[in-house]
């Protein structure tokens, strides 16, 4: 198994780079590949701010990414309630922030708009302190 960093995803994705996608497309087709949460974390950020994806298609992107056969995450499942959250309207980062923190109290953020959104989504409660 082999990971990858943001630059490689980011050309498979948005294929903007036809030299750089056909080695990422190869990278894609012939290799078992693990995605870490961080590098999920900056491609959301890049796709975001650089490349101008709206919330819902960078969820369809992720989802069709991380649903091949041959790609591995930390965590799947937390993976995906962040993707559902995020579609919901959260910030993709708070949501994967609060995936990680459902087994806790509290979630203390000076966010109004987070604590707004996470209302009774998990029972961590997501407040000001």
């Amino acid at each position: 198994m082999i990971a990858v960093d943001v630059n490689i995803i980011i050309r498979f994705l948005t294929r903007d780079d036809e030299r750089q996608y056909k080695k990422s497309f190869a990278i894609f087709n012939k290799q078992e590949i693990f995605i870490s949460d961080t590098v999920i974390l900056e491609t959301e950020w890049v796709l975001r701010y650089a490349y101008k994806f709206l919330p819902k298609d960078i969820s369809n992107a992720f989802i069709n990414l991380f649903g091949l056969r041959n790609v591995h995450l930390s965590n799947p499942t937390f993976i995906a309630q962040a993707i559902g959250w995020h579609n919901l309207g959260i910030d993709f980062s708070d949501a994967m922030h609060l995936t990680q923190c459902q087994q806790f109290e509290k979630f203390y953020t000076f966010d109004k708009k987070f604590i707004s959104k996470a209302k009774k989504l998990t029972a961590c409660e997501v407040t000001l302190p």
